[in-house]
């Protein structure tokens, strides 16, 4: 018994053995569709084509392969079980990087070269260049900003592109069409030097500021921090919008990095310029009180700033701690501009200047000089008093009461009481006043001894006191006297 059929099974099983030893290509037939891809004749020897194998492309009609010679490569081999698995696949992707070794040892960086848009993504588009494809990335093309390359090519379109770069060991090809326009950076600080103002389209918007398009190909950023005087902390888009016209001044210009800084704000009046020059150091103000803080209080002023109050600003004789207890936030205070610094953005004010130092009021007062005083508080240790006609209010110790021991007792004394005191210490800079009963007892008797006695006279000194009360007895009685007389 002899087979035909089997002897040319077993004279193929060898032939492709020594194929697929070699890597070596063999030509077979698509003859039948099984489950999960094909089945192929390699002259006697069946072989099993996965579906993913056919082509380098999902084949959808695979009719037109069938029956007709093709190039497969075998990709696993088992005699034992008859199993044999081809690729078409393979072969194609070969001859396709043959081809495409030949087509890119033809080209060149900076090479100008016609192409057809193939496919469109949202980073780019892909070239065909002639059996070959290259990316021509978004950025690569216009030197202005593009949110999306549809905006600049259709699928299907021929345009021209440069071979911006070339990769030797992926053979990928990276063109540009920006770079066969001029690049409208050259020169820039030239056609914008720092300082100068132009008009502006807003482009884009982002946390951080605003992109601004000065002409095509030319953008420049407006950082939050530069768009507002007064509006801080807040999103750009609450400030501008999109396809929105605007002044902008330059800020900064870096050829090399491609970047220019622009300020929204500096087109602008300063509030803090315009402040000062409508409200001059001295002057006073009114306004809301907009926060409190552990350091003063903040007012709203004219021209949308704040002027701070500092604790030490707000009483010239309570502490701040404790002054501060009398002010809510929504309050409408009155204020004295203190200082005003346009470059740190900065208003000091004071409450208490609005009133005037109570220092002030003590006029020609010197040390020595006679006060009257108003007992506010009766304590242990003194008495606490206010001198008359002012708001300057002090402390007389015990053994200030008097200049006899026995009277040096701070219940002789009611609150509401007045009494004369002589100074005995006044320092303006650090504001303290410094009085005393028995400073201006010894004082009288001084010059009651100096105008009617003295310590060798032989006269004591209840004869001096009562002389110097007689003598004021009598001039007041010759000035009722003149006045009756006037009468």
């Amino acid at each position: 018994m002899l087979s035909r059929d089997k002897a040319r099974r077993e004279e193929s099983w060898t032939r492709l053995e020594e194929k697929f030893n070699a890597k070596e290509q063999v030509e077979g037939v698509i003859f039948n569709k099984v489950k999960g891809g094909f089945t192929v004749d390699l002259d006697g020897a069946v072989a099993f084509l996965p579906g993913s194998q056919v082509d380098v492309r999902p084949v959808r009609d695979i009719g037109p392969l069938m029956h007709s010679a093709q190039p497969f490569k075998i990709l696993k081999m088992d005699r034992r079980r008859g199993n044999i698995v081809v690729s078409r696949r393979e072969v194609l992707e070969a001859t396709r990087a043959e081809q495409r070794s030949e087509i890119v040892a033809k080209l060149a960086e900076g090479q100008v070269i016609d192409g057809v848009v193939k496919n469109i993504t949202d980073y780019g588009a892909f070239i065909d260049l002639g059996g070959i494809d290259g990316l021509l990335h978004v950025t690569d093309m216009a030197w202005r900003r593009v949110n999306h390359p549809s905006e600049i090519v259709n699928v299907g379109d021929t345009v021209k592109v440069q071979i911006v770069r070339i990769n030797p060991e992926t053979q990928r090809i990276s063109l540009g069409m920006k770079q066969l326009q001029a690049d409208p950076w050259s020169g820039i600080e030239a056609k914008y030097p720092v300082g100068a103002r132009f008009k502006g389209t807003v482009t884009n918007i982002a946390d951080y500021g605003a992109f601004v398009e000065l002409e095509p190909g030319v953008e420049g950023l407006i950082h939050v921090s530069e768009m507002s005087w007064t509006k801080k902390n807040i999103h750009p888009g609450k400030i501008v919008s999109t396809s929105q016209q605007v002044d902008v001044q330059i800020l900064e210009v870096d050829a090399q990095k491609r970047r220019i800084s622009l300020g929204l704000k500096q087109t602008q009046d300063n509030p803090w310029e315009v402040f000062l020059a409508a409200h001059p150091k001295g002057s006073q103000v009114e306004g809301p009180i907009r926060n409190i803080t552990e350091f003063g209080l903040f007012v709203g002023l004219d021209g949308g700033v704040d002027g701070m109050v500092h604790l030490s600003d707000l009483d010239w004789n309570r502490s701040g701690d404790e002054a501060i207890k009398d002010y809510k936030k929504g309050d409408t205070v009155k204020a004295v501009v203190l200082d005003v610094d346009a470059t740190k953005e900065r208003i000091s004010l004071g409450i208490k200047q609005v009133s005037g130092d109570p220092l002030d009021t003590i006029g020609k007062m010197r040390k020595g000089s006679q006060v009257t005083c108003e007992v506010l508080a009766v304590q242990e240790n003194g008495i606490e008093v206010k001198l008359a006609e002012t708001d300057i209010t002090t402390f007389i110790k015990r053994s200030d009461l008097s200049r006899d021991r026995s009277e040096q007792r701070p219940e002789r004394f009611n609150v509401g009481d007045k009494v004369d005191a002589a100074v005995i210490s006044l320092d303006k800079h650090s504001r303290r006043i410094t009085v005393s009963i028995k400073a201006l007892e010894i004082a009288e008797e001084k010059q009651a001894v100096a105008q009617y006695g003295s310590s060798d006279s032989g006269a004591s000194l209840g004869d001096i006191f009562k002389a110097a009360i007689k003598k004021k007895e009598g001039a007041d009685e010759k000035k009722e006297d003149g006045e009756d007389s006037d009468s």
